[in-house]
């Protein structure tokens, strides 16, 4: 195993003090319902994300202003409908974390169909480790498990301030994967390609102007976007590609695909590679645009100090 590998957490006495005591609940509310018929699920998820629609006005407020930064010609009507059933996914989403966590092998499996896996194999029968580019979808606990159940993986991770739900998270995210590995850890994502895993990467969020350029993302000029791409990319024993999970209409579960990039990347050129890599965003948007994580500022960064904020 990699010596970066994240090591699983194992019990503490102390996560059976007080404090802990709602954290516990939350969890097994969450995995007594993960038992529940799976359409069930999906109904209580929409009714659950129509409540946190009414409940989380700061978060309808930056998915509004996401969509309206995104989609400027989109009819405002339209967006709002947009809006709205992107709420309703992430109230399934917190159900799908418990399918993800919890769900026994065989029942996910039965939920789970695959294209372009031939693109991964040829990586691992000629040696290469697979950059696998993965975007904030809100099905994004169930993607990283499926992709585990075909092969096992690596993933990043950022640790969780809660020292329960760190021990939660990581054993049901590790769950059918080999292991992961902290997210600033680039060497140790590097050490995992060079031996010829299959890696997953998100790059589309904003995390700062550190190792980030400033290029076009859907009609916003500037979105703050990681070069860590082009770095792994760049490896002689690595190959980037990417994966999308889609939810299935109704309640046949998940369509794993996998595909090539429409441009090659690293190109020599940070910029060009960043510009590549939104445009796979925004194909993979164009998929389930209802599925992304617009409630997340992802133009906060912005190139000076000094600019307007977006969200304002």
């Amino acid at each position: 195993m990699n010596k970066n590998a994240v090591a699983l957490p194992s019990f503490q006495a102390r996560f059976l003090l007080p404090k802990y005591w709602p954290t516990w609940l939350g969890v097994g509310v969450l995995y007594a319902l993960s038992w529940l018929p799976y359409r069930l699920q999906l109904v209580l998820g929409r009714g659950l994300g129509k409540l946190l629609y009414k409940i989380l006005p700061k978060r309808v407020k930056i998915a509004r202003r996401n969509l309206q930064l995104c989609y400027p010609d989109m009819p405002t009507e339209e967006r709002e409908q947009l809006l709205k059933e992107n709420f309703a996914n992430n109230g399934i989403a917190l159900f799908e974390t418990g399918i993800a966590w919890w769900w026994p092998d065989w029942r996910l499996k039965r939920k789970l169909t695959i294209s372009g896996w031939e693109h991964i194999q040829h990586n691992i029968d000629n040696g290469y480790g697979s950059l696998v580019l993965l975007f904030h979808f809100l099905n994004l606990e169930v993607h990283a498990r499926v992709v585990g159940l075909h092969h096992p993986s690596i993933g990043l991770y950022r640790p969780h301030n809660n020292a329960l739900m760190e021990y939660l998270q990581t054993k049901g995210r590790s769950r059918s994967n080999k292991y992961m590995i902290q997210r600033k850890d680039v060497r140790g994502m590097i050490r995992a390609l060079n031996d010829g895993e299959v890696c997953g990467y998100l790059p589309d969020q904003d995390y700062g102007p550190r190792r980030s350029v400033f290029v076009p993302l859907f009609d916003v000029p500037d979105a703050c976007t990681t070069t860590g791409t082009s770095i792994f990319a760049g490896l002689k024993k690595a190959r980037p590609l990417v994966s999308v999970c889609k939810r299935l209409p109704k309640g046949r579960g998940y369509h794993l695909h996998f595909y090539p990039l429409q441009e090659d990347i690293p190109t020599g050129d940070l910029v060009e590679d960043a510009s590549r890599i939104n445009k796979e965003v925004e194909r993979a948007i164009a998929m389930q645009p209802e599925l992304y994580m617009w409630v997340h500022r992802r133009f906060k960064t912005r190139p000076e100090t000094d600019m307007p904020s977006y969200y304002r």
